[in-house]
C-alpha cells in the first residue's frame, strides 16, 4: 500500500517498504550519536592523562554528555511533535557534526584545552545530539503500525549499543594512536553523513496517511503512569552507565588490565544488549507484556550486578563476566520501554513522551559518573556495583503493572 508524503514542491507516493528505509535512516542517526556518546567515556584513561584530569574532574567531564541530553530531550521531543522528525534531525545532526569538527580543531590536549572548555563542549554535544532520540522514535510511530512498532522501535534502540560498540572499539584506539583530534573528527563525519541521509530519504507522511495516530489527549507530562515508566527507566540506566563509564578505570586501577579488556567487556554488553532488544521487541509485538518483561529484566540486572559486587576481588575473568552480563541486561530493556511510553502517549504525542523517557535515562547518565567518584571516596568498588544493583531492583516496583485486558462483556455491554 502506497503512502502519500508531502515533500518540497508537491507530494510523492512511497511504497510500504519505504518504512524500512525510514527506519534505516533513524538507525543511522541514532548510531552516529551513540558512537560518540559511548566511545568518548572509554577514552577515560587517555583523557585523564592527556588533559591532566583528576578522577573527580574526569567524572564531571564525562557526565556532561548525559547532562546535555537530559537537559534538552523534552524540548527536542516537543519540537519534534510540532515541527516534525525531518527538520529536527537535520538541525540536530548538522549542529552536532559541526561542533565535533570545531572540537577536533581547537579543543584537544595539543591546544591546551582546559577542563571548563572540554566540559562545556561535551555538554553542548550531548544537548545537540539528543535531538535524535525523540525525532527518530516519532518517525517509527508514524510509519509503523501497532503490530510492528515494538520490533521497529527495538531495532532503532539497538542502534544505540551497535553504534556505541563502534565507538567503544574505535575511539579508545584513535585516542592512543592519533590523539583526540581524531576522536572528535570521526564522530563528526558520522553525524554529517547521517544528516545527509536524513535529507535524502526521511520524509513524513501527510497527516491523513500517518500510521493510525490517535487524537491528542492530555500531555504525557501530566500523567503519573507515564512518569512512572520514565523514572523506572532512569533507575534501570544506572548500571548501564556505571559499566559504560567506569569499566576501563576499574579494570586499569584494580585489575591492572589494559583498555583492550575493558573494550571487550563493554562490547559484549553493548552487542548482547542490542540483540536482546530486538528479541524482546519482536516477542512483545506478538504476545504483549512489555511491562512484565521490563520488570523481569530489572530483577535479573539487579541480581547480576550484585554478583559483580561480590566478585570484585575474584579472579579477573569472573569479575569481567559478571560486569559483561550485568551490562548486557542493563542494555536490553530500552526498546520495549521506549515503545511502551510512546504507545501510552499516542503517536501525536510520542515526541514529548520519548523526550521525557530520554530525559530520565540521560539524567542517570549525568548523575552516575558524578556519583561513582563520591562513592569511591567513601567505600571500595564493591559499593559501586552494589549501588547499581540496588537501582535496578528499585525500578521493579516503580514500573506500572501489566495492563489488564478489558472483559468482552464490558466492551459489548452484555
Amino acid at each position: 500500500m502506497a503512502t502519500l508524503v508531502t515533500v518540497r514542491g508537491g507530494t510523492r507516493r512511497f511504497g510500504a517498504r519505504h518504512r524500512w528505509v525510514v527506519l534505516s535512516v533513524g538507525v543511522g542517526a541514532q548510531a552516529s550519536f551513540s558512537a560518540m556518546f559511548s566511545g568518548i567515556p572509554l577514552t577515560a584513561v587517555s583523557m585523564r592523562s592527556g588533559y591532566h584530569l583528576s578522577l573527580g574532574s574526569l567524572g564531571l567531564v564525562l557526565s556532561c554528555l548525559g547532562l546535555g541530553v537530559a537537559a534538552s530531550d523534552i524540548a527536542w521531543g516537543m519540537l519534534t511533535d510540532r515541527w516534525g522528525d525531518r527538520r529536527v534531525l537535520l538541525a540536530g545532526l548538522t549542529a552536532t557534526g559541526a561542533l565535533l569538527a570545531v572540537m577536533a580543531a581547537a579543543v584537544t590536549p595539543a591546544e591546551h584545552a582546559g577542563v571548563a572548555l572540554l566540559a562545556v563542549c561535551l555538554l553542548a554535544a550531548g544537548a545537540l545530539g539528543g535531538s535524535v532520540n525523540g525525532a527518530s522514535g516519532r518517525a517509527v510511530m508514524t510509519w509503523f503500525a501497532g503490530g510492528e512498532r515494538g520490533l521497529a522501535m527495538s531495532v532503532r534502540q539497538t542502534a544505540i549499543p551497535v553504534g556505541g560498540a563502534v565507538g567503544v572499539a574505535l575511539l579508545p584506539w584513535l585516542a592512543e594512536r592519533y590523539g583526540f583530534r581524531a576522536v572528535y573528527a570521526v564522530p563528526a563525519v558520522f553525524c554529517l553523513l547521517a544528516a545527509a541521509a536524513t535529507w535524502r530519504w526521511l520524509h513524513e507522511p501527510a497527516p491523513a496517511a500517518a500510521a493510525a495516530a490517535p487524537q491528542p489527549g492530555p500531555s504525557p507530562l501530566r500523567r503519573w503512569d507515564v512518569w512512572r515508566v520514565a523514572l523506572a527507566s532512569g533507575l534501570l540506566t544506572v548500571p548501564q552507565f556505571a559499566v559504560l563509564s567506569f569499566t576501563a578505570i576499574f579494570l586499569h586501577d584494580i585489575k591492572g588490565a589494559g583498555a583492550g579488556l575493558a573494550a571487550v567487556t563493554v562490547l559484549v554488553a553493548q552487542l548482547g544488549g542490542g540483540a536482546a532488544r530486538i528479541w524482546t521487541g519482536r516477542r512483545t509485538d506478538r504476545r504483549g507484556g512489555r511491562r512484565t518483561w521490563i520488570r523481569a529484566i530489572g530483577t535479573l540486572s539487579g541480581v547480576v550486578m550484585a554478583a559483580a559486587a561480590v566478585l570484585t576481588s575474584a579472579p579477573t575473568p569472573l569479575t569481567v563476566a559478571a560486569l559483561a552480563i550485568g551490562g548486557l541486561l542493563a542494555n536490553s530493556w530500552h526498546g520495549i520501554a521506549y515503545t511502551e511510553i510512546a504507545a501510552m502517549a499516542g503517536a501525536a504525542r510520542a515526541g514529548t513522551a520519548l523526550g521525557l523517557e530520554g530525559t530520565a535515562c540521560f539524567a542517570s547518565g549525568f548523575l552516575t559518573p558524578l556519583l561513582v567518584p563520591v562513592v569511591l571516596g567513601l567505600a571500595p568498588w564493591e559499593a559501586v556495583w552494589g549501588l547499581a544493583a540496588l537501582a535496578s531492583l528499585l525500578a521493579v516496583p516503580l514500573m506500572p503493572g501489566a495492563v489488564r485486558p478489558v472483559p468482552r462483556a464490558a466492551v459489548t455491554g452484555r
